[in-house]
């Protein structure tokens, strides 16, 4: 892939995706879906370029067919995708995600249907919020990831209304 390398990043889909999160996906190299898929039928609308990766979510365990953790080697640094269910009650704990992967530069968890952007240490913990209609709070959401050097990673936010 040559740079810049953008990666659409959205989670808790629930059987449905926005279609203008759809036609984002599309202009994207890389898609991460960051579990609670529940119809992985949802998954052939999302057609990014190159690779699509999708973990399981505590919604997702007839989907044998996926993971429970990804781990993507980029240059610049390692993002770690864990639903973050097992890291808290109804809230992961953003200090326990941090620990299970130390040596990532960003960790991406959805399960709480909120966008959510933190970067003021490492590794970022960032929430692509609900790209469906199951409590996506005021829209459904996702996040883009351009990276254009492994010093240059930039995180831009959407939201589209029902």
């Amino acid at each position: 892939m040559n740079f810049p390398i953008k990666i659409g990043i959205l989670s808790d889909t629930h059987g449905f995706i926005h279609t203008q999160i759809i036609e984002l996906i599309a202009q994207c190299d890389i898609a991460i879906h960051a579990g609670d898929i529940v119809d992985d039928t949802t998954l052939l609308a999302l057609k990014p370029r190159h690779r699509l990766i999708a973990i399981q979510g505590n919604n997702d365990s007839h989907l044998t067919q996926l993971k429970k953790v990804e781990k993507i080697d980029l240059l610049g640094g390692i993002i770690c995708v864990d639903h973050g269910h097992m890291h808290g009650n109804k809230i992961p704990s953003h200090d326990s995600l941090k620990n299970t992967y130390p040596d990532a530069k960003m960790i991406i968890y959805g399960h709480t249907h909120k966008q959510i952007i933190e970067q003021d240490s490492n590794p970022w913990i960032v929430n692509p919020g609900a790209a469906g209609e199951t409590r996506n709070h005021g829209g459904s959401k996702c996040l883009i990831l351009t990276i254009k050097s492994a010093n240059d990673w930039q995180i831009i936010p959407y939201v589209f209304d029902g």
